[in-house]
C-alpha cells in the first residue's frame, strides 16, 4: 500500500489526548519546523507563521479561550463548554497557526495582476501547512485535532507572546497522546464526489 496513503489514513481527530507523549518537545519542534518549511505556498511567499505552546504557555492559550468563550456562552450551557476546553487543555501541547498578512499585501503590490487571488492562496497555504503537520504528527504516534477559535482570542494570544499585528490566526492545532482511537470515518458515494475523463 502506498506510504502516503496509509500516512493519511493515521491522521483523525483525535479529541481524548492525553500528556502520555514519548517524543521529546524538541524532536517535536523540529518536526513542526520540517514539515512548515516544506509545505508549498504560492509564489514561494512562505506565509506561514506558527507558534509552538508547551506546558504552561499550551495551558494559557486554552485559559485564555475559556474566559473568552464564558462571555460569550450562556450560563446553562457553559459547564459543556468548559468541558470541552479543560479537554483541550489536558492535552500535550498546541500549535497556533498564523497566515502574515504584510507578505500578502506586498505580493499584491508586485503582482496586481494576481492581487484578489493572494487571500485565497494564502489561506490554502495555511491549510495545506495545518494538514501536513497533522499528519506528520500522526506518522510519529501523536493524535492531534483542529479548533478555529480566532478572532475571538487573537488579541489575548498576541498580547501574551508579542506577536506582529500582521499576524493573522487561522487556527489551533491540540496534540498529544492518543487516549482514544476516532470512530470509523464514513465516505460518500464516489459517484456523487468523482468524475473521469478521457
Amino acid at each position: 500500500m502506498n506510504e502516503f496513503i496509509e500516512a493519511l489514513k493515521k491522521r483523525r481527530s483525535i479529541y481524548m489526548l492525553g500528556r502520555n507523549v514519548k517524543m521529546p518537545q524538541d524532536e517535536i519542534e523540529e518536526l513542526v519546523k520540517e514539515v512548515v518549511e516544506l509545505s508549498p505556498t504560492a509564489f514561494n511567499s512562505q506565509s506561514q507563521r506558527v507558534v509552538i505552546l508547551f506546558d504552561k504557555a499550551h495551558e494559557k492559550v486554552w485559559d485564555f479561550t475559556e474566559a473568552e468563550l464564558k462571555k460569550v456562552t450562556p450560563a446553562d450551557r457553559f459547564p459543556t463548554t468548559q468541558a470541552k476546553i479543560k479537554g483541550f487543555r489536558d492535552a500535550y501541547g498546541t500549535i497556533l497557526f498564523f497566515e502574515d498578512q504584510e507578505t500578502v499585501k506586498a505580493l499584491q503590490k508586485k503582482f496586481p495582476t494576481y492581487a484578489d487571488n493572494f487571500p485565497i492562496w494564502s489561506e490554502q497555504a495555511s491549510g495545506l501547512t495545518t494538514s501536513n503537520v497533522w499528519t506528520a504528527l500522526a506518522t510519529a504516534g501523536i493524535g492531534a485535532n483542529i479548533q478555529h477559535y480566532n478572532p475571538l482570542i487573537d488579541e489575548d494570544v498576541a498580547a501574551e507572546w508579542k506577536l506582529p499585528a500582521n499576524w493573522k490566526l487561522r487556527s489551533q492545532m491540540v496534540f498529544g497522546s492518543t487516549e482514544a482511537e476516532a470512530q470509523p470515518k464514513e465516505f460518500m458515494d464516489r459517484g456523487s464526489r468523482f468524475k473521469t475523463f478521457h
